[in-house]
């Protein structure tokens, strides 16, 4: 597929280094090329195409938006006319600061964009299980949520060539707010718990 990554920090440079070694066709669109972030993909991904953010888009199939959830309305306001019939994939958590008006970011992307192809993925785990979701015994699961069918399940494709062994429906839209507070569980252990960041989620089955 043709995958635009929006933001090249720990999340989207890992993303876009499994996607590329599964034959995928990614480019990173970043705002500032001279970034000390963008530098350390490249560093260890020379092959990486960087193009501008409307760059990136227009030759995209499915959008990722990677970035800090600050930065979610000003993203979400330049990318708006130019995602028509394309997937957009939100990765962000709303940690503390939820945009003003919304309680997370997939609803202020759903209502600047008008797009009917939100999914909710990549949020509930940290970078370097982005990277590699392998453990020992087995990969880790990934998450999503939203409400277009056929949108989730390319993102399934997708979170499985990044190296998971499943992604799990939560639901429709009115279920993001579940994954982002999930996201939180993860958080709280590495964090609070001092359990670190190599640790993820696996849904066991009887």
């Amino acid at each position: 597929m043709k995958i635009a990554i929006i933001g090249a920090g720990n999340v989207g440079g890992a993303l876009a280094k499994n996607w590329k070694a599964k034959g995928h066709n990614v480019c990173l669109g970043v705002r500032n090329p001279e970034s000390s972030k963008l530098k350390i993909v490249l560093d260890s991904f020379p092959e990486m195409e960087v193009r501008t953010i409307e760059e990136a888009i227009l030759q995209s199939e499915v959008i990722v938006l990677a970035t800090p959830s600050k930065a979610a309305k000003e993203i979400a306001e330049s990318i708006k006319d130019l995602v028509k019939d394309k997937i957009i994939i939100d990765t962000m958590n709303s940690v503390g600061s939820a945009p003003e008006g919304f309680k997370n970011t997939f609803e202020l992307i759903h209502s600047i964009t008008k797009s009917n192809s939100i999914v909710k993925c990549f949020n509930s785990t940290g970078a370097e299980n982005m990277g590699n979701p392998k453990y020992p015994d087995s990969s880790i699961d990934m998450f999503m949520a939203g409400s277009n069918e056929s949108a989730k399940a390319i993102v399934r494709t997708l979170a499985l060539d990044a190296g998971f062994a499943e992604c799990y429906d939560f639901g429709g839209n009115e279920q993001v707010q579940i994954l982002e507070n999930f996201a939180l569980v993860w958080i709280n252990l590495a964090m609070k718990q001092g359990m670190g960041r190599n640790f993820g989620f696996k849904i066991l089955k009887r």
